[in-house]
């Protein structure tokens, strides 16, 4: 599956949406509910004139990933969530794109209110469509960035100017725009959340940290019977993800997944694979490794067997003395 439409689909759910709005952008304050939250329209559009004033303007049109309409008493703020797993250094752009696209969408439909109903206006306000007290709702995106490698690219449009031999006058004049970028895998904690958004999120930043995976698994009871989509989640961005789909079906049930069950035994595997690593390593000191030789070893499954050759590979003094202890016990050739 793409990783755009696992982590959309898994914040398409109205109650993750808003753990990431109090979670992340209220400090962990609970302002909102799944149930203040109303899905909006994702594609922006954007107006080109063309050379000819005999022809029409024609629009582009973008595409965001995520935008609800959330209501916060008798006001609305309009908040985006994208999905992030490259660095893209022109991201500010981009997302400041998006956010003045939304501001525009709301500016194109009051301009079609003050149309229908023209009554009253000024000649400016009939002539720009925008009345002196018509209002927008504020805009913001949060940015969820999976990658690997810590962000070093722009925060906020200044990132991203030259200013060298700009004056400070002028330079203090020119606006500048800020971005949030959520590093999701460099998150110091996670409590501000209150949906299994923490699961998954806490999965993600420890996934190169295996004793850290082991106590998630054996501390948080929410492991053990987590949505399916969030077990999507985890197997999409741990690098792990065919493994893990596939152990998905053995664990599932009613739109549940045992993640304990299913990640132990991956983790089980990846601590087989590190051992038989081990051994490889150990044995390499002595000289060239056979082919064949490396595929028993990275095949072998079975601890006690792996435990034995790792101790084997530390005493012998060559690798054609390894092979023949383990062909004595096991009946390989070579």
């Amino acid at each position: 599956m793409e990783k755009d439409f696992i982590s959309s689909a898994f914040f398409s759910d109205n109650e993750r949406y808003a753990d990431i709005i109090n979670g992340i952008g209220c400090n962990g304050i609970p302002f909102v509910k799944g149930e203040d939250l109303q899905e909006a329209d994702t594609k922006l559009l954007f107006g080109r004139h063309r050379r000819s004033v005999r022809k029409r303007k024609k629009k582009t049109a973008k595409y965001r990933d995520l935008m609800r309409k959330t209501a916060f008493g008798m006001n609305f703020a309009m908040i985006g969530i994208e999905n992030q797993e490259e660095i893209d250094y022109a991201l500010v752009l981009r997302i400041m794109c998006y956010d003045a696209g939304e501001y525009e969408r709301q500016a194109a439909e009051i301009r079609r209110q003050i149309r229908r109903n023209s009554s009253g206006l000024s000649s400016g306000e009939y002539l720009y469509g925008f009345k002196k007290d018509s209002r927008l709702f504020p805009t913001t995106t949060f940015v969820l960035y999976y990658g690997e490698e810590e962000w070093d690219g722009a925060r906020d449009l200044y990132g991203l100017l030259d200013f060298s031999g700009i004056p400070k006058d002028l330079r203090e004049k020119i606006s500048n725009y800020q971005i949030h970028i959520i590093e999701v895998r460099r998150l110091k904690d996670t409590n501000m959340f209150q949906t299994d958004v923490k699961q998954v999120f806490d999965f993600i930043r420890f996934s190169k940290d295996k004793q850290k995976l082991r106590e998630l698994l054996d501390q948080d009871e929410a492991y053990q019977m987590l949505d399916e989509d969030a077990y999507d989640m985890v197997a999409a961005y741990v690098g792990e993800e065919e493994v893990m789909f596939k152990r998905k079906e053995k664990y599932k049930e009613g739109g549940k997944v045992n993640m304990c069950q299913g990640l132990r035994e991956w983790l089980a595997d990846e601590r087989m694979e590190e051992r038989a690593e081990a051994i490889v390593e150990l044995l390499s000191e002595y000289g060239p490794i056979s082919e064949d030789l490396k595929g028993i070893i990275m095949k072998e499954k079975n601890k006690e067997t792996l435990s034995t050759w790792l101790k084997l590979a530390a005493r012998v003094n060559s690798v054609k003395e390894f092979e023949q202890k383990i062909a004595e016990a096991k009946s390989y050739t070579f």
